[in-house]
């Protein structure tokens, strides 16, 4: 049996939508959750960005078995380690043994709204290991102070703690990111089927761990359709580089993306109701590596998706 998971998009869907997407999943038949964190959309046609903790609250509510993740949480710039540390404990309270933290270094498109500098890559992975030390120390209870190089904590102590800490999985997307979700990760977090960074994070010590990717589909009943869906909302999806970390604004996505044309956007995603090419997609993200696979739904047809992974595409996963 091979775990397929449902991510939500914050970025596209408001809190009461993402709550009911979440108990579809569930009665669909996947097998967990991703949930991801964003505090701007990529862009205005996405139009969402609810507060992803509140939103985890109300999901523990009308879940009854599907484990969650975030994917990904910034601890390091917009929300200091300690507050994440006591929102990612009270989120396992109340999922208990289904609750995972899901961490990466961040996109400057949510990180710079509190003036803060934008700090390089390697700084970024110097702050985001620190800052899951500070996480875990808080999660062991008792007093914690902390004088690091990027982090302070004075005379902090969690009150509600689960039975047992959450893991922390940790997303890279580049050489240096991959050993570090290694070196510090109790499981992996990607975007992409590349069986090259997964090789690199089983050989840097991630062997045996889980290993969680995420994909985008857009499911309609005519493939046209879908295509233009992934177009208007996800055009960002096919912008090259660094530049989902470096770009500050939704401005300067929906700028960049105007150099993405509808076939472009559609390569990032399965368009269209052929079940071979969504079967096809979720096994090569298995055959790169990956132990657990989570699809995103875009655009507004929810139900319609449901019902089609819920009778073609899961069963063949089973």
């Amino acid at each position: 049996m091979s775990f397929v998971g449902y991510a939500l998009s914050c970025e596209e869907h408001g809190a009461r939508a993402l709550v009911e997407q979440a108990q579809a999943a569930e009665q669909a038949g996947f097998d967990g959750l991703w949930i991801s964190d964003h505090f701007h959309p990529w862009n205005d046609a996405q139009g969402q960005a609810p507060f992803v903790w509140s939103v985890i609250g109300a999901i523990a509510q009308v879940t009854e078995h599907v484990p969650l993740t975030t994917a990904v949480t910034c601890p390091t710039v917009r929300i200091h380690p300690a507050i994440i540390a006591q929102a990612a404990a009270t989120s396992a309270t109340m999922l208990p043994g289904r609750f995972q933290l899901g961490v990466g270094s961040g996109e400057a498109l949510n990180e710079h709204v509190l003036g803060d500098g934008w700090p390089a890559t390697e700084v970024r992975l110097e702050m985001l290991e620190e800052a899951v030390a500070v996480i875990r120390e808080l999660w062991r209870g008792g007093t914690v102070n902390h004088r690091g190089r990027h982090y302070t904590v004075d005379r902090a102590r969690l009150y509600s703690l689960p039975a047992e800490p959450p893991p922390v999985y940790v997303s890279g997307f580049g050489p240096a990111a991959v050993r570090l979700a290694a070196r510090i990760g109790d499981g992996y977090c990607g975007v992409a089927p590349d069986a090259d960074l997964l090789h690199l994070f089983d050989e840097a010590g991630g062997a045996d761990r889980p290993k969680q990717g995420s994909l985008k589909v857009c499911w309609a009943e005519d493939e046209a359709d879908a295509r233009k869906t992934v177009h208007a909302l996800w055009p960002n999806s096919a912008l090259p580089g660094e530049l989902s970390q470096e770009l500050p604004t939704p401005t300067h996505f929906e700028q960049a993306s105007a150099l993405v044309t509808e076939e472009m956007a559609a390569a990032s995603a399965v368009c269209g109701p052929d079940v071979e090419r969504h079967v096809r997609a979720i096994q090569e993200y298995f055959d790169a590596g990956y132990t657990e696979v989570f699809v995103t739904q875009i655009g507004s047809d929810q139900s319609g998706f449901f019902d089609f992974y819920r009778r073609e595409i899961l069963p063949r996963f089973r």
